[in-house]
């Protein structure tokens, strides 16, 4: 079924115009180690051209929603310039726009707590906001979805708050708030993040994850907002202290994300570097189920003009050969051989080299004679000639950041060091 950029009017006129939708974009992001070291996590690179945030933005700009409130706070520099090159072109004058909301100082006297105290220190903005319905959404999922129908099913259940939710695998509950619900998707119990999720397992074995999309009244938000506000107890968490709270005393269902055949949505949360590499690796597959290349669901983001990707041979005659893999504008590989791997813009790998399995963020130049397999190099490294990444785990582990999986994860900082 194709979706439109325009959905039917009924749409546009009574639910997107009647929702605001607020982006939360200030968590540190630790788990993606030093990847975020000196960057927001919404503005790591993803998918070669994009920033991890314009998925979410596009996803509110593609529905019809075109008032956005982004929440920033740790290592926002990079975030907020990527922010205003890309969203600038919406028309004020129609009350449309993507404002950045830095933690100010301002109502709670100090930074952004947590998610609810996110939104609480911007309540002004939301009292004075001419909507019904408020959409939260946090910026560091990777996913494409309709916001419309969500919020459309919000106002005919008659709902308090509506939670987007999708079946992940049991052994994964513990890094989701976990649902249960009735069999009418009323909510009747919600856990952030279980240490063991197995007591809430559906029927299939797998449990039900809120994918931090919930729809709100806006009478329900202020209430709530207010009322976490006042207790002294709360850590002004949506997950750990507004969802559980509100049960008691509110209307919460769920709304499942399905893809055209009914099956669980693509949604992923890229949180930690291994789901990071994941869902990167997804998108070299022949037939990746995040489709970049839906003309009636464009990724929308901000590049430089580079000139094109090129492949050459090199002195000995020696061809460049790129398979199964995403390579952005502004690349050049000499005599040089890609596979199975993605390179963001502006990424140079020359003779003998070979890259396998791997990510390249941009600017990345590869030396000659250089072996690199199921990495990540950060953006603006130069690795040496002849070095082997991937090859030998201990004497990654000496030199590198590696997962448990071992994935290898190489930045300036390490390159300082050899």
């Amino acid at each position: 079924m194709m979706r439109l950029i325009n959905p039917p009017g009924r749409y546009i006129d009574q639910v997107a115009r009647n929702t605001i939708a607020y982006v939360l974009a200030g968590g540190k992001g630790t788990r993606l180690g030093n990847l975020t070291r000196v960057r927001a996590k919404p503005a790591t690179p993803f998918g070669g051209k994009y920033r991890i945030i314009d998925f979410t933005l596009s996803n509110c700009i593609n529905s019809g929603i075109r008032r956005i409130g982004v929440m920033t706070q740790y290592n926002a520099i990079g975030l907020v310039q990527h922010i205003q090159r890309t969203w600038s072109h919406l028309v004020s004058e129609m009350g449309e726009f993507v404002n950045l909301l830095p933690a100010h100082l301002g109502t709670s006297n100090s930074w952004y707590t947590g998610t609810a105290d996110a939104i609480w220190q911007n309540i002004k903005m939301l009292e004075m906001a001419n909507t019904e319905y408020v959409l939260i959404l946090a910026g560091d999922h990777v996913y494409s979805m309709d916001y419309l129908p969500m919020i459309q099913a919000h106002v005919d259940r008659g709902a308090d708050v509506s939670i987007g939710c999708v079946e992940v695998p049991q052994r994964l509950g513990h890094q989701f708030g976990v649902i249960q619900s009735d069999h009418e998707g009323n909510i009747t119990q919600f856990v952030e993040k279980p240490s063991d999720p197995s007591p809430y397992a559906q029927p299939s074995g797998n449990v039900l994850a809120s994918m931090g999309i919930y729809v709100f009244s806006k009478k329900v938000l202020l209430e709530l907002l207010e009322a976490d506000h006042s207790d002294e107890n709360s850590s002004h968490d949506f997950g750990h202290d507004i969802l559980p709270k509100a049960l008691s005393s509110h209307k919460l269902v769920t709304y499942h994300y399905v893809d055209e055949d009914g099956q669980p949505g693509y949604w992923r949360d890229v949180g930690t570097i291994e789901s990071y590499y994941d869902a990167s690796m997804d998108l070299v597959t022949a037939m990746p189920r995040l489709n970049l290349y839906d003309a009636n669901w464009p990724i929308w983001t901000y590049q430089e003009h580079l000139p094109p990707v090129k492949l050459s041979h090199d002195s000995c005659g020696q061809h460049a050969l790129a398979q199964d893999s995403l390579i952005s504008a502004g690349c050049v590989f000499v005599g040089s051989q890609i596979s199975r791997s993605l390179c963001c813009y502006n990424v140079r790998v020359e003779a003998g080299s070979e890259v396998h399995q791997s990510i390249l963020l941009p600017d990345v130049h590869v030396g000659s004679n250089c072996s690199i397999h199921h990495a990540i190099i950060d953006e603006g490294c130069e690795i040496p000639d002849n070095t082997e990444i991937g090859e030998d785990v201990e004497l990654d582990a000496q030199r590198f950041a590696i997962t448990e999986n071992g994935v290898v994860v190489v930045t300036r900082e390490h390159l300082e060091q050899l």
